[in-house]
C-alpha cells in the first residue's frame, strides 16, 4: 500500500472555495506535488460547495501519476447549504445511507476505486454509532475505503466510537499557536489508542493574525531561524513534527515554491529547550 506522506497537500483553497484552478493548473500543481515529495492529498466532499472533488479528479485521470502512488483521504458527514444543496440549514448526516452514497459521490468525482482513508468530517449530537458502523463495514467489504477515522473528535467522541468501530486517524487542529489538543487529553488519547493523528491549520493564527501571543513568537522565530538556519514557516511545521504521536500536517498552500520549501522541515531536528522555549513563548508562560 502506498505509504502517506509525512506533509499531506490539502486541497479546500483549490476550487471554488480559493484560487479556483483551471483543469490544466490543477494537473500541473498534482504532479508538481507529487514531484516534491508529497503523495498524499485532502479532501472533503463539501469543499468548493461539492465541486473540488470533481474538478480535481477530472485533473487527476489527465495527470501522468497512478493511483497506486498517490493515498487519497476525504470526509464526510456535513450536509452543507450552497447553490449546489440549497439546505434549509447546515447539518450532520451520519444515515448509513447518507455516508455510503457520500463516498460513492467522492469515488466517482476522483475517478477512483477506492478511498485510502474516510473521515466522520465533524462529530454531530446524533451520531448513532450502529449506523456508521454498518456504513463503514459495507464499504471495507466492498473494498470502496481502506481505513477509518475522524476528524475534530474529543477523546470521550472517540471512545463512544471505538466503542464498536477501530478508528485509525483522527484529523484535529493544531499548531504552534493552538496547541490545545496536546493538553486537553486529544494527543494522549490518540497515542494511548494507536490512533494515527492529522493537523489542519498547522501554520495556526501565526501569519493570519496581529497581536500579542504572535508578536512575542516573531522573535523567538527569529533568532531560531538563524540557529537553525530555515524559515518560519518550516519552523512552525517542524514544531509539530517533533512531537511523538507522528502528527502529519495538512499544508493549504497552492504555491509549489511554498510546498517544496515546507517539505524542509522534515529534516529539522528541534533540540527538547527549543521546543519547549517556542511553547512557552507562545503559550505566554512557563510550563508547570
Amino acid at each position: 500500500m502506498t505509504r502517506l506522506s509525512k506533509l499531506i497537500s490539502g486541497t479546500m483553497t483549490w476550487g471554488e472555495w480559493g484560487k479556483n484552478l483551471s483543469s490544466s493548473q490543477m494537473i500541473s500543481l498534482i504532479e508538481q506535488v507529487y514531484d516534491a515529495g508529497i503523495n498524499t492529498f485532502d479532501h472533503a466532499d463539501i469543499y468548493g460547495g461539492y465541486t473540488t472533488e470533481e474538478t480535481f479528479g477530472n485533473a487527476f485521470k489527465n495527470c501522468g501519476i497512478k493511483r497506486e502512488n498517490l493515498f487519497f483521504i476525504s470526509k464526510c458527514g456535513i450536509q452543507y447549504k450552497c447553490e449546489k444543496r440549497p439546505l434549509k440549514v447546515k447539518h450532520y448526516d451520519y444515515r448509513k445511507e447518507y455516508i455510503i452514497e457520500s463516498v460513492e459521490n467522492s469515488l466517482r468525482f476522483l475517478h477512483t476505486d477506492y478511498l485510502d482513508v474516510i473521515l466522520l468530517h465533524r462529530p454531530s449530537p446524533l451520531m448513532d454509532i450502529d449506523e456508521i458502523l454498518e456504513a463503514i463495514t459495507l464499504l471495507s467489504k466492498q473494498g470502496k475505503i481502506k481505513h477509518f477515522g475522524v476528524s475534530n473528535f474529543t477523546p470521550v467522541q472517540m471512545e463512544l466510537i471505538q466503542k464498536e468501530i477501530p478508528i485509525e486517524w483522527n484529523q484535529m487542529e493544531c499548531s504552534l499557536t493552538n496547541s490545545e489538543a496536546m493538553f486537553d487529553g486529544t494527543l494522549d488519547k490518540m497515542q494511548a489508542s494507536n490512533i494515527q493523528a492529522m493537523a489542519w491549520n498547522p501554520l495556526g493564527s501565526y501569519f493570519k493574525e496581529s497581536n500579542e501571543q504572535n508578536t512575542r513568537l516573531k522573535k523567538a522565530l527569529s533568532e531560531l531561524c538563524e540557529k537553525y538556519k530555515t524559515s518560519e514557516n518550516n519552523l512552525l511545521i517542524a514544531w509539530l513534527l517533533n512531537h511523538p504521536s507522528n502528527i502529519h500536517p495538512v499544508i493549504g498552500t497552492t504555491q509549489i515554491d511554498r510546498i517544496k520549501e515546507l517539505q524542509k522541515s522534515v529534516a529539522i531536528n528541534l533540540s527538547l529547550e527549543d521546543w519547549f522555549y517556542l511553547l512557552e513563548i507562545s503559550r505566554g508562560h512557563k510550563v508547570a
